[in-house]
């Protein structure tokens, strides 16, 4: 059925190839814009909602249906069209990747998130359309195109990017339950994190998360995972750096020697 659907889409595998690399070097493209909107504007979620970008959606249920396609779709393209490549080994450690942070994402955290703001519905719009286009992207390309030397499982890029991917991944997975139990039961209001990576910065999930689809992408080596590495990049960097201000200004008491993003420089 997927296999028939793609058919439709596409007259050859070449054009389908191209097209994904096409989908790639826009997503760059959209990156750099996003760099320049956010010098003026803060991500439009959480403690920056407005009601400018539409009505709320529960927090929990956005998160869930927002991030679902990234689940989704790949297992639709892993288990339901003739994907070529995943018999390979590197494609195959490279998928699991993609799906161990978004099993975690898309159906375990948002039932973990405890209160929360509501999410503006522009914002969860463009998360849903955003999932739909990285999931076809990434594993199309890996389930069906990508191909690698034999040896690459053992090459230094695929060694060091999967050893980055696992420490963002802990990271970010760790720094995640920091903040869910910042507050007891019956508790409001924001308070500092600390523990983990939140001693050196502010944003220690946004770390965690970039430092995971960086290894992704040196272990990918593909401009597929390296233009969903920028954009993940592009987004964080300025969310963290947005929270960061946002402490320093919201607490008096609030470490000085802790910086944005990058333990030590920014």
């Amino acid at each position: 059925m997927v296999d028939s659907l793609l058919s439709r889409l596409f007259s050859s595998e070449e054009e389908e190839l191209h097209i994904l690399d096409c989908m790639a070097y826009f997503m760059v493209f959209m990156a750099a814009c996003t760099y320049v909107t956010l010098l003026f504007e803060n991500v439009p979620y959480g403690r920056y909602a407005t009601s400018k970008y539409g009505f709320p959606v529960n927090v929990k249920l956005a998160w869930f249906v927002q991030e679902l396609p990234a689940f989704l779709v790949p297992v639709c393209l892993v288990f339901w069209t003739s994907s070529a490549k995943t018999s390979l080994l590197p494609n195959q450690l490279l998928i699991a990747m993609y799906f161990c942070h978004y099993v975690q994402r898309s159906l375990i955290y948002p039932f973990l998130i405890r209160g929360g703001k509501s999410t503006p519905f522009v914002s969860f719009a463009l998360a849903f359309v955003f999932c739909i286009y990285n999931g076809y992207m990434q594993i199309r390309y890996l389930s069906h195109y990508a191909e690698y030397p034999a040896y690459w499982v053992t090459h230094p890029c695929f060694i060091a990017g999967s050893v980055l991917w696992l420490v963002g991944w802990l990271v970010n997975v760790h720094s995640d339950h920091i903040l869910r139990n910042l507050r007891k039961p019956g508790e409001t209001g924001y308070k500092i994190p600390t523990g983990g990576m939140f001693e050196y910065v502010s944003g220690a999930n946004f770390l965690g998360e970039i430092t995971e689809w960086a290894g992704f992408a040196l272990a990918g080596h593909s401009v597929h995972s390296s233009a969903f590495a920028i954009f993940t990049v592009v987004v964080l960097s300025s969310r963290a750096v947005a929270h960061h201000k946002w402490y320093l200004a919201k607490f008096e008491d609030y470490p000085k020697s802790r910086k944005a993003l990058i333990p030590f420089l920014l």
